[in-house]
């Protein structure tokens, strides 16, 4: 069998291959998330939002949406977290959006609390 055939059935037997395991990990749902800050951010929208009162009461724009808005398109700032905690880790991510700003909340085991909430 000549080199041009063999390469030809791999090729074909390959994209096959490939079409078929796209089919099945899109019907999962599965995400791969290889970077930390994609990991991370998985983790936090996961999870439910708590805002303090004093909180709302000073930021009344504050929702739940709002939060998950800035955590999905925000930058983490690894340097100015505290991730090395045993109960809650401390995330700083600063907001690339219409108005900048920075969002330091605490993920707990089964909650997201929101410690502070600043626009530039």
């Amino acid at each position: 069998m000549k080199l041009l055939y063999r390469i030809g059935f791999y090729l074909i037997g390959f994209s096959v291959g490939l079409m078929f395991l796209t089919f099945i990990l899109d019907k999962k749902k599965t995400e791969f998330n290889y970077s930390p800050s994609a990991r991370v951010k998985s983790n936090l929208l996961k999870k439910k939002v708590r805002i303090s009162s004093k909180l709302l009461i000073e930021n009344q724009i504050l929702t739940d949406s709002l939060i998950y808005f800035y955590i999905k398109n925000g930058n983490i700032n690894f340097s100015k977290s505290e991730t090395k905690k045993d109960s809650c880790n401390i995330y700083y991510i600063e907001i690339m959006s219409d108005n900048n700003g920075f969002l330091t909340l605490a993920n707990c085991e089964k909650t997201l609390n929101i410690l502070s909430f600043k626009t530039l």
